[in-house]
């Protein structure tokens, strides 16, 4: 089975060894390595660009430590591209079912049709927007153990504060 298993932001960059201070833009680059996807993070002086084997990558800041913001998630772009990437992982259909739900959600995808097949699994047909194209996606709920690893998973990759997370 195809696993994130991801820290969530390090407070270090990974080309200087410095620590990221409060307030600090850095950037966040996702790339795989194997089966796993890790994230490396990069202050401003470390950041050279996105290596051209990276899955995804933003821009963020470090909040401060008296800041009450919401944690906000990673660009459309980024979302977009994980989605696309996720297709034809037939062992990630759980994690693409549910990154659809919240693409839906954010309203980057809308959906188009819902249909059962024969054997009763359901199919999302849903439209991209900004891509212009549509996708299948099979309707398949995580069981009740992978729930919150999925909400962390998804939470380790794309939001920007993710300390907060259980």
């Amino acid at each position: 089975m195809f696993e994130f298993e991801l820290q969530h932001r390090t407070r270090n960059c990974f080309a200087t060894g410095q620590e990221l201070a409060a307030g600090e833009t850095y950037f966040t680059v996702l790339l795989r390595q194997g089966a796993q996807i890790e994230r490396r993070d990069y202050s401003v002086a470390g950041w050279n660009g996105p290596p051209t084997e990276c899955v995804a990558w933003w821009k963020a800041q470090v909040p401060l430590p008296t800041a009450t913001t919401k944690p906000r998630w990673a660009p459309n772009e980024v979302l977009l591209k994980f989605f696309e990437d996720l297709a034809g992982r037939p062992e990630q259909a759980d994690l693409r079912y549910v990154l659809t739900l919240l693409l839906i959600r954010r309203r980057l995808l809308r959906l188009e049709s819902s249909e059962r097949d024969a054997q009763g699994i359901e199919r999302l047909r849903v439209h991209c927007p900004r891509l212009d194209c549509e996708f299948e996606i099979l309707a398949i709920v995580p069981e009740d153990s992978r729930v919150t690893e999925i909400q962390r998973e998804l939470g380790r990759l794309f939001l920007s504060v993710a300390d907060d997370l259980p």
